[in-house]
């Protein structure tokens, strides 16, 4: 199991040129091998001592091993684990972006922008995140030539800023009208009392809503693992096929997706008592 987290790998140095080895030198537990090219070109290489294959004044060609360098490197489950948190992350932020705006663009007085954001909200949460990855990357991704991980980040922003949006227009409008007046009588501009009144009371609000909500993504990102991005899952799906450790090995690969989201809560928690204690 600990080679799943990381391991080490060995590396084979190899010479780059046609030429002879002109000196060996152990120093500890590196060995320097100097190689001389036929037209007098001369290279120092290091490699782990023990694992030396040449010896002086030997003859060597273009890509003969002079040894070994041994260095520790992710498994795939750790390396899966990085994965789904950086494309969570990013997701995320990109979801609040897209779910603020939607969600300003819905209590706006404007007809045509309230609709267009209506039809965003309505079209995400009324069709699956799987089917959504699937025309990302089949359709949107194939036709402008999109890589896998945009197509994937993109699909999961898209569908959490669904989702954000009506906890943000929910939170604004919970907050009483009064507040948005008293604003505007202080000679407040309309974006300047949204930003500077509205919204930071109506994140107080939100908080706990929007927490689940990135909770729910960082699970969601599992399904990234259809279009072959290499998170957690489709990391520890393919540990499974290669040791047959299925019980185990999804074992440690839930644990590892409650660690992500236990230490969201656990900041979600610190930010409610910050703002418990700011009032």
């Amino acid at each position: 199991m600990p080679q799943y987290f990381a391991y080490e790998a060995e590396d084979v140095i190899k010479a780059p040129f046609d030429g002879t080895v002109t000196a060996i030198a152990e120093s500890g537990s590196t060995t320097t091998v100097t190689l001389q090219s036929d037209a007098g070109e001369v290279l120092d290489f290091k490699v782990d001592t023990g694992t030396v294959r040449v010896s002086e004044n030997e003859l060597l060609f273009d890509g003969d091993a002079l040894g070994f360098v041994a260095s520790w490197r992710m498994g795939p489950l750790l390396d899966g684990f990085f994965t789904t948190i950086w494309i969570s992350v990013v997701a995320s932020v990109l979801g609040l972006i897209i779910g603020l705006i939607a969600g300003l663009m819905k209590i706006s007085k404007n007809f045509a922008v309230r609709n267009l954001s209506t039809i965003y909200i309505e079209l995400i949460r009324g069709t699956p995140l799987l089917v959504q990855i699937y025309i990302a990357y089949f359709f949107i991704g194939a036709v402008f030539d999109l890589h896998r991980n945009v197509c994937g980040i993109g699909a999961l922003a898209l569908f959490a800023g669904a989702y954000v949006a009506e906890i943000i227009r929910a939170g604004i409008q919970a907050i009483p009208r009064g507040q948005m007046e008293a604003a505007r009588s202080l000679g407040m501009s309309m974006p300047q009392a949204m930003t500077e009144i509205i919204l930071p009371q109506a994140f107080r609000r939100i908080l706990p809503p929007l927490s689940g909500q990135f909770i729910s993504l960082i699970k969601d990102s599992s399904l990234v693992s259809v279009i072959a991005i290499t998170e957690l899952t489709k990391r520890t799906k393919e540990a499974v096929s290669s040791s047959f450790l299925t019980f185990e090995l999804w074992l440690v690969a839930a644990a590892m997706y409650l660690i992500i989201t236990s230490v969201l809560s656990q900041f979600v928690f610190y930010l409610e008592r910050r703002a418990r204690a700011s009032d």
